[in-house]
């Protein structure tokens, strides 16, 4: 059985950690003009074998339609993507990444790379191998467990 007191410092611990990744991921993105937010949805929409709807993006990304519509206004005014209708029902709106977002994807990588650097730098190459590990068993708690 877990302590109460522990299970508490792990769960600020991991809220603290959050924290800190999101501030590392926004400095890294900063100089590439492109927020958290923006990074995630450009990742998810290059995993698209066809540009998805808005619809698609917001259950992928599990967040409502009304954030996934700003964050394309977003990328469409940097010219990242492009809203396209629907080859077979013009009254559908799809999403595809443009020249310069598939560019900035690559960039992104970059980014990522840089910040997730900055952030395991603490740890050696069997921390890194262990926490690996600690996460995945997090994440592969069955869905009745899960918050």
């Amino acid at each position: 059985m877990s302590n109460p007191d522990t299970d508490g410092l792990l769960a600020e611990q991991l809220l603290r950690l959050t924290r800190r990744l999101h501030r590392i991921q926004k400095r890294h993105l900063e100089p590439i003009g492109i927020t958290p937010a923006q990074s995630r949805l450009l990742r998810t929409l290059a995993h698209y074998e066809t540009p998805p709807r808005m619809a698609d993006l917001a259950e992928r990304l599990e967040v409502v339609p009304r954030a996934v519509t700003s964050v394309v206004d977003g990328l469409e005014a940097a010219a990242l993507v492009r809203r396209v209708p629907d080859p077979s029902n013009r009254r559908v709106i799809r999403i595809e990444l443009t020249d310069s977002g598939l560019k900035a994807l690559g960039r992104l990588r970059g980014a990522r790379r840089a910040a997730a650097e900055d952030i395991l730098a603490p740890l050696d190459a069997a921390q890194r191998e262990q926490l690996g590990g600690l996460l995945d068993a997090l994440f592969d708690v069955p869905e009745r467990h899960r918050c």
